[in-house]
Parts: structure tokens; C-alpha cells; sequence
């Protein structure tokens, strides 16, 4: 009895170890190859696997994205100059069996082949266009090593190159040569701005000049519409004045005398100035003689203001010539 139950026991173990050497779990980032007896059999997924224990080995492959960092080292551009270069690899397993079986580790591969394309592509520019170009040289990069690592099943996402670190004496010149262009823009920013005041300031005085003509010319038109309305207003004036005289004199029914004694006062008036003179017949010299007595004559105190009217000479021509004699009118 005693036998039995440690056959049974035997046979309970021997059946878990059977059944713990049968089973694989795969986390979800890996993928697991059968090698029966040294011979690749099949690919297992994530999860629980069944294999024939004993018989069966399984390999696991992280299939998750790696990074890569490629150690530093110098590298002469196409200009003979000697810069340090580094870079990070992203790479991934795509196809299981060929990363365990068509290279033996890809990891070192790959840094490997990037350290010798990073020579050649980086030796095919100058410093400036290293400088510059980065995302260039990460594209040829990562096409030149994508090509290469397609056949061990890793696939490179990308490259990325972290500097690219000159000799010191070109840093200094490049310093330098960036102070200097800095420099000149700085001077032609402030040249600019000095040309663009001066134009500022010349539009503004020309506009000033131009407003001030402006004004100036309403002003003048503005006088000369004055000057015009009160030359108007005076004509109105001394025309309504005028009416006014002439229809009070209309009225007052003058007679021959008044109208003679209008006629001289306003004598002096037409005489004023200079160049002002009257000419009259030479027949009418006596006529206005006699005018010129019978006004004194009606006039109170003999008036304060006279005119004075020159004499027929003795050896006057006859009464019929015709010949003009000036009269001087002044009044005292």
C-alpha cells in the first residue's frame, strides 16, 4: 500500500514538472522562437504557449524600440576639417527570426555601421553645410542604415545627430564672424531707421509748407472776398446814398441857383490830386466868372472856401476860338 502511494505521488510530480516545463508565457512586448533540437520550428505570440518539454527550447526577442547611442569620434568634412560628431540610433525589431539568426548582435552592428556613414556622409559636405544641414544628414542616415539593417529583420526609425563640435580655432572665427555680421546688421538697421526719420521729417516739413501755402492762399482768397463784399457794400452805399440825394433834391423842387452853387462846391473835389485838371471851353470862362460872383454874393460870409477862376486876357482871341483853357481848382 505504502508502495502505491509514492508511485502516485512520483507520477503527481513528474507530471508538474512535465506540465512547468511545458508551458511559456510571453509578456506583450516579446515574441518567443522554437528550436526543436537545433532546428527553428515556429514563432510563438504573447501569451500562454505550449511546447514539448524536454525537447523544446525558446528563445525570446524583446521586440520593443531600442536606442542606440553612438560613441563620439572625429570625423574630416569635405572643407579638411576636423569636427566630433555623436548621434542616438532608434532601432526596432521587426522580424523576430532574422534579428536572432541573420546577426549575431545588432545592437553593436548597428552603432558600428553608423560610425562609418556618419564618415561618409558628413565627408561630402563642408563645415557650413554640416552645420546647417542636420536634418539632411539625419535622412541620408537613417535611408543608408535602413537599407543595410533590412536583411537582420531592424527596422531604424531614426537618427538623430546630437552635435557636431568644430575645432576651437573655428569656433573663435566663427564667433568672431558672427559678432561681425551682427554688427552690420546692426549698423545698416540703424542707418535705416536715421533714413527713414530724415524722409519722415522731410515729408512733414513739406507737408507743413504745403499746408501753410494752403493757407495762406485761403487767406488771401478770404481777404480778397472781404475786400470785394465791403467794395460792394460801399458801392451799394453811395448808391443808395446818391438816391437818396437825388430824390431829396427831386423833392425839394430846387432852382437854378442852388443846383449853380452844388455844381461849384464840388469843384475842389473833382480837382484833388496832382494830375487832376479840368478843361473848359474858353467861352465859358466869363459864364463862370458871373457863376462865381453871384455865389459869393448869396453866400452869408463870403464862404471859406472859393474858386478861383482865371481872368480873360486883354488880348483874349475872339469869342468864337475854341481853344480849351485849364483851370486850376483848389480849394483853401
Amino acid at each position: 500500500m505504502s508502495a502505491v502511494v509514492i508511485l502516485i505521488a512520483v507520477l503527481i510530480a513528474l507530471a508538474f514538472v512535465l506540465a512547468a516545463f511545458s508551458v511559456r508565457v510571453l509578456r506583450p512586448y516579446e515574441k518567443g522562437l522554437v528550436e526543436r533540437l537545433g532546428k527553428f520550428q515556429r514563432v510563438l505570440d504573447p501569451g500562454l504557449n505550449l511546447i514539448v518539454p524536454f525537447f523544446d527550447v525558446v528563445q525570446k526577442v524583446d521586440m520593443r524600440e531600442v536606442v542606440i547611442d553612438v560613441p563620439p569620434q572625429r570625423v574630416i568634412t569635405r572643407d579638411n576639417v576636423s569636427v566630433e560628431v555623436d548621434a542616438i540610433i532608434y532601432i526596432q525589431v521587426t522580424d523576430p527570426f532574422r534579428a536572432r539568426y541573420e546577426i549575431s548582435n545588432y545592437i553593436v552592428a548597428a552603432s558600428k555601421l553608423a560610425q562609418t556613414n556618419l564618415r561618409n556622409v558628413i565627408g561630402e559636405l563642408d563645415l557650413d553645410s554640416c552645420l546647417a544641414s542636420r536634418d539632411n544628414i539625419n535622412s541620408q542616415l537613417r535611408d543608408v542604415m535602413d537599407q543595410a539593417t533590412d536583411k537582420w529583420g531592424v527596422k531604424v526609425n531614426r537618427i538623430e545627430l546630437q552635435r557636431i563640435d568644430p575645432p576651437a580655432d573655428i569656433t573663435d572665427a566663427m564667433s568672431r564672424q558672427m559678432k561681425a555680421e551682427r554688427d552690420k546688421r546692426a549698423t545698416i538697421l540703424q542707418a535705416e531707421a536715421s533714413r527713414q526719420a530724415d524722409i519722415t521729417k522731410a515729408e512733414g516739413y513739406q507737408r507743413a509748407q504745403v499746408l501753410q501755402a494752403e493757407g495762406e492762399a485761403e487767406a488771401v482768397r478770404k481777404r480778397a472776398d472781404a475786400e470785394r463784399y465791403r467794395q460792394i457794400a460801399v458801392a451799394e452805399g453811395e448808391a443808395k446814398a446818391i438816391g437818396s440825394v437825388f430824390n431829396a433834391i427831386h423833392e425839394s423842387k430846387p432852382d437854378d441857383k442852388l443846383i449853380t452853387l452844388k455844381y461849384l462846391e464840388m469843384l475842389p473835389n473833382l480837382a484833388k490830386g496832382d494830375a487832376n485838371k479840368i478843361f473848359l471851353p474858353y467861352e465859358a470862362s466869363g459864364i463862370i466868372s458871373a457863376l462865381s460872383a453871384m455865389v459869393e454874393g448869396m453866400r452869408p460870409n463870403g464862404g471859406s472856401s472859393r474858386a478861383r477862376l482865371p481872368q480873360a486876357p486883354s488880348d483874349a482871341p475872339p469869342a468864337h476860338s475854341a481853344s480849351p483853357v485849364p483851370i486850376d481848382l483848389e480849394q483853401s
